[in-house]
């Protein structure tokens, strides 16, 4: 039987087992396109709308989306215009953190938005950085998570996800929905930050939210051959990708797991 340490106990207990994006959620900024935030059909309107776009609080960000305001992202957490947030961790990287197979060491989340993953993987072994570019969102990421138990083993910074600069590179780095909440022009670049914020032997994992019938977005339609596309080039491969056995509402089979590392070339003299 799997043991849980004391924070991991009281993780469960709180229900602040999951890690929330947006993630998503982030401000828009027109003149980079940056749409850095983590988006998915999520929360309580999961059960009852099956296609996003019926969604009323996603016409509603597409709405702010495509206005001319500067900080939309941060509109949306301030209206609670947050249909990706699901108010708890995402289970699977609760199961993640249960099995032991997590990496340890330094880990990123862009699009952290709420920080409910953030928070479930923190500990002894691993320092997590929650990244969001929504100033809202940090802020209600620290003033509800400042007190837990594990609180020096994580932090949240507000910044955008294609010119931060850490001090440090990272071993792992989670991406659950925000990269199907980015323009798909810059899912290129996208990967290229990927490579160039995660070490040599570090491992991405991406929860991978497969929408195919989107006219516009966030979020926009996204399938696992677009994360090879620009993956693959960076010198990535998946040597995990299944199914996503215990996604949440309308999300059940429409996820895949992606465990990624980048294919090193061996060179012999």
């Amino acid at each position: 039987m799997l043991r849980l340490s004391r924070i991991g106990v009281y993780l469960l207990a709180q229900g602040l087992a999951r890690s929330v994006p947006e993630k998503p959620r982030s401000t828009l900024l027109p003149a980079t396109k940056r749409l850095t935030a983590r988006m998915a059909c999520g929360g309580g309107d999961e059960q009852r709308f099956r296609d996003p776009a019926s969604n009323p609080r996603v016409v509603k960000l597409r709405e702010l989306m495509n206005s001319d305001t500067q900080d939309a992202w941060d509109k949306c957490w301030e209206e609670g215009v947050t249909p990706w947030d699901l108010g708890k961790t995402t289970p699977a990287i609760l199961q993640l953190v249960q099995s032991g197979s997590l990496p340890k060491g330094r880990v990123l989340v862009p699009g952290c938005g709420s920080g409910y993953d953030v928070v479930a993987m923190a500990s002894a072994e691993r320092f997590v950085v929650g990244l969001d570019i929504s100033s809202t969102a940090i802020k209600q990421a620290k003033e509800r998570c400042s007190s837990l138990p594990n609180a020096n083993q994580f932090t949240f910074v507000e910044a955008d996800f294609f010119t931060w600069q850490p001090k440090e590179k990272f071993d792992l780095i989670f991406d659950y929905t925000f990269f199907c909440a980015i323009d798909p022009s810059l899912r290129s670049a996208w990967a290229e930050r990927i490579q160039e914020l995660l070490k040599p032997d570090g491992e991405l994992i991406t929860l991978i939210y497969l929408i195919s019938d989107q006219k516009e977005g966030p979020p926009y339609n996204n399938t696992v051959d677009d994360y090879e596309k620009v993956l693959n080039p960076a010198g990535f491969r998946a040597v995990v990708m299944e199914d996503n056995e215990i996604a949440v509402g309308r999300r059940k089979g429409s996820e895949k797991i992606g465990r990624w590392k980048q294919h090193v070339t061996k060179s012999f003299l």
